[in-house]
Formats: structure tokens, sequence, C-alpha cells
């Protein structure tokens, strides 16, 4: 008999939406304390200086506006653990739309406020259900908050490393549901059980093919921090440097995720 399929896992849209908001407040807050000097430092996004990755932050906002704005798909066709295989298709329209943010909306922190403002307004409007065109395909709404909340918890990663000592918190629940949801997609990319994938405290997944672990101590093991986890799941951070680094652990013959990774860019 097969292996029963795996239920999709579940978020609580209240608590979603409360982090995606708590994200948007800490990074809000650190755009106001940036001098015109650090607005203009290099990314590891490219050529992106800091003033387009902050402009590309709300750009993860007002994307729900926009996806508002077209047809309601006539049913979903997408899963939240797929999204992240998207993210990289659209990347050359992505850059110059932000591009254009940025020479639109000379005060970034006007712009992240009234984002903010109008995706509260958008969510009060709409039910979770109601789909949405996406990058990714048909997804309820519900869902996409969700990548709402990877996408400002990679970024504040990505501001954080280009700033030094600016130090944005991340939102315990939303650093959760980046963790979880790039680690189901792991385990989407790489079906199975012969390894167990652990990242204290959110999540743990059983992926690759091979023997099934049913008891005791699994053969393949990987565990690493959240942190480290995005960094790898996102390309920021290779597989090697993090093993030489003791960024991670691995054990077993099955324990090498580097070919799988990353998973979005």
């Amino acid at each position: 008999m097969p292996p029963a399929k795996k239920r999709a896992r579940a978020y609580d849209p209240a608590k979603t939406r409360a982090a995606v908001f708590a994200q948007v407040g800490h990074v809000q807050d650190a755009v106001e304390r940036l001098t015109p000097e650090q607005f203009a430092l290099p990314t590891r996004l490219g050529e992106w200086t800091v003033r387009e990755l902050i402009a590309h932050i709300g750009m993860a906002l007002t994307g729900i506006g926009r996806s508002l704005d077209l047809p309601e798909p006539p049913k979903q066709n997408a899963v939240l653990a797929e999204w992240p295989f998207a993210t990289s298709a659209s990347s050359s329209a992505i850059d110059e739309f932000t591009r254009t943010l940025v020479r639109d909306h000379p005060d970034l922190g006007a712009y992240l406020a009234d984002s903010a403002h109008a995706l509260a307004g958008q969510l009060d409007s709409h039910p979770g259900t109601r789909l949405l065109d996406t990058n990714a395909g048909a997804l309820p709404l519900a869902d996409y908050l969700v990548t709402r909340a990877v996408e400002l918890v990679v970024h504040t990663d990505d501001l954080n490393a280009a700033v030094p000592g600016l130090e944005v918190p991340y939102d315990r629940q939303a650093l959760a549901a980046t963790t979880r949801l790039l680690a189901d997609a792991l385990a989407v990319k790489a079906p199975g059980g012969s390894t167990e994938v652990r990242i204290p405290p959110y999540a743990v997944v059983q992926c690759v093919e091979g023997p099934r672990h049913t008891r005791g101590t699994p053969p393949n093991v990987v565990e690493t921090d959240p942190l480290t986890w995005l960094r790898l799941a996102t390309g920021r951070l290779g597989w090697k440097e993090a093993l030489g680094e003791a960024k991670v652990s691995a054990s077993g013959e099955r324990a090498d995720l580097g070919p799988l990774l990353p998973l979005m860019s």
C-alpha cells in the first residue's frame, strides 16, 4: 500500500497577519534610522542598493493589491509549498518595477507606511478564501499572506547583512512561518522519508528518497538554526560554506542537501 499523502501545513490567518505587520513595523523603524550614506550601501542582491531593497520590501506588501485588481481565478491550481520555486520566474520585471518605485517614492518610510495601511484595508475587505492570481498560480489570500511573511523576513535579513550594526529584529511568528514554508518546499522538491531535517524550534521534515525511518535515531539527520536555514534555502549561504563554518550539522550518507539548494532566489 502506498504511503498516505501528507496533509498540507495549516497557518493561522490571524497570526500570519499579525506577523506580517509586526515585521513591516520593524523595517519601518529601521528605515527611519538610516542615513543617506546607508541608503546608498550595496546589498547582496546584485546591483541593488539598500534603497532598492527597501522599495522591494514595500513591493512585497503591494503585491496583494495588484493581485486583487485582477479577476479572481475560477479555482485554486497551486499549493503554498510550491510557491518558493516560482519566485525567480519574473526577476527582470521585478528589478525594473523596483527601480521605478525608487524613482517615484523618494520617501521610502512613507511608502512603507502607506503600503502597510493599504494592505490592512485589503485584508479587512476580502475573505482569506478569496483566490489570487500569483506568480505560482491561483492561491487563497490567506496562503499568499504567508508568502508575504517569507518575503519580509528574507529581505530583512538582506537589510541586516547590508547595513552593519542595524540589527532589525525578526518577528518570531514571521520567522516561524518562513522556516516552515521553506522546509516544506524541501520536502516537496525531494520527497521521501530517509532524511530528517530539523530546524528547531520551528520545523522538522522528512525528505529524500530511500529507506524510510520508523523509530529510534534517524540514520540521516540535518540540523541547523532558522536564519541559517533561510540563507541556505534562498542561496544567500552555500551548503559547503555552512558545513565548514559549523552552522549546519549533517550525518548519514543521504544528508547532503547541497544538490537540492537553493529552493528560491
